[in-house]
């Protein structure tokens, strides 16, 4: 069979398999991610002699040991899945939800009711874990999924596929709610772009040129997240031991990943005070600083800040930092460079405060706390499957509720429009 053949059977399995999904009742989705949880559990040995054929070509290829390890289904990534799966199992559900009921002057009563999306296509790198992460989600939502991880996890994948696919047909369940696209082709991802009459959204997660790629070559909505540049601004009333704080959390705790904070901007009123003794704490914690003129000349530690320092996204122990003369300087700096993603003021000035809220375009706008934060698990969404930074239709750290939209009901008793 042609590769596009595959790919346009496979998803139109999963838009079929779709409409049982969204109608199974609270009680049965419930059961069945407890019962996927048990499944991996009795089924370990299968997966990780899977997963063994995965890192043994990975080492053969000569993959680094960060990737290599992202890639490992060690006991604690799978004891960390089953959790999950019981975590979502626990969220409310969703679907079904009605609101806004309201009488019109015709007599209708018009509302809403929270629905599942159809089917979700997720296209994703390295690591195996976010098959059964999506999955779980996206069935709690009353969602299918098609998976398409990356070729370096293809075993892997397929194992996960199939233990949650065993457990989706003891419920009587179409096991075609979850698939994994079985080839390693790279062209598999732009035939499942194409497919929008069977899949209705897609979420790419990895780095910058995946998502690119997907958002450029899809017919399908794309949920996209390029990167995170995340900004700290030290206003010129900010407490500033807890500013220090605040920035060495961000930079420090978790450099690699993208709600890490990657520019610091200072008000030039409390610059002297402030920046030689945070940078003598972020030089200590390995932190390279790469800084505008004004911060060099207070931290001579310093790198000068190159032009594309700003806006960049390091992933690493590198802080670009700048001195900016007022809060509107501030915001136009993050407005120029910003990802929409995360930025945060720390003021003592409630009005600035409220400037910043109102005024940052991001999906995640803070007052006195570390970006390190922006994160669904931390914001009660219970899980994330990624975040979104584009408005449409989701804005920030996708949960359960991002993975459904809403219709309108109406209720009537014989109404006719006049």
């Amino acid at each position: 069979m042609a590769l596009e053949d595959t790919i346009a059977t496979l998803a139109g399995e999963t838009k079929r398999a779709a409409r049982q999904v969204a109608n199974l009742s609270t009680t049965v989705k419930n059961r069945l991610l407890l019962a996927m949880a048990d499944g991996l559990l009795a089924r370990k040995d299968y997966i990780q002699q899977e997963n063994e054929k995965d890192l043994a070509a990975g080492r053969e290829k000569g993959l680094s040991a960060a990737m290599l390890d992202r890639l490992a289904l060690s006991d604690k990534v799978i004891d960390a899945m089953v959790t999950g799966l019981k975590e979502v199992a626990a969220l409310p559900d969703p679907v079904g939800e009605i609101s806004d009921m309201q009488r019109r002057p015709s007599g209708i009563m018009v509302g809403r009711m929270r629905i599942p999306l159809g089917v979700i296509g997720m296209i994703y790198e390295s690591r195996p874990n976010v098959t059964v992460d999506a999955a779980a989600l996206c069935l709690k939502a009353g969602n299918a999924v098609l998976l398409r991880g990356g070729s370096e996890a293809l075993h892997s994948n397929l194992a996960l596929a199939k233990v949650l696919q065993e457990c989706l047909a003891a419920e009587q369940i179409d096991p075609a709610a979850v698939q994994v696209i079985p080839v390693t082709d790279r062209e598999a991802v732009t035939c499942m772009l194409q497919r929008e009459e069977e899949i209705d959204l897609i979420i790419p997660r990895g780095g910058e040129g995946l998502i690119r790629f997907v958002a450029q070559n899809s017919r399908i909505p794309v949920l996209k997240h390029y990167k995170g540049v995340c900004h700290a601004f030290v206003d010129a009333d900010a407490e500033l031991e807890m500013a220090a704080r605040i920035v060495l959390n961000g930079k420090t705790q978790r450099p690699g990943v993208c709600n890490a904070l990657e520019t610091l901007l200072v008000h030039r009123d409390v610059a002297e005070d402030f920046l030689p003794a945070v940078g003598r704490q972020l030089v200590a914690a390995g932190v390279e600083i790469r800084g505008c003129p004004q911060t060099k000349a207070l931290l001579p530690e310093a790198k000068a800040a190159a032009a594309e320092d700003w806006g960049m996204e390091f992933l690493d122990l590198i802080l670009a930092v700048k001195v900016v003369a007022d809060l509107d300087e501030a915001m136009a700096h993050i407005a120029q460079y910003g990802s929409q993603h995360t930025e945060t003021i720390i003021t003592g000035r409630y009005a600035h405060a409220q400037r910043f809220l109102r005024e940052v375009d991001a999906s995640s706008v803070m007052v006195n706390a570390s970006t390190r934060f922006s994160d669904g698990g931390q914001y009660g969404l219970g899980a994330e499957i990624g975040i979104s930074t584009t408005k449409l239709h989701a804005y920030g750290p996708m949960g359960l509720r991002e993975l459904t939209t809403c219709k309108f009901i109406v209720y009537g008793e014989g109404e006719i429009r006049e």
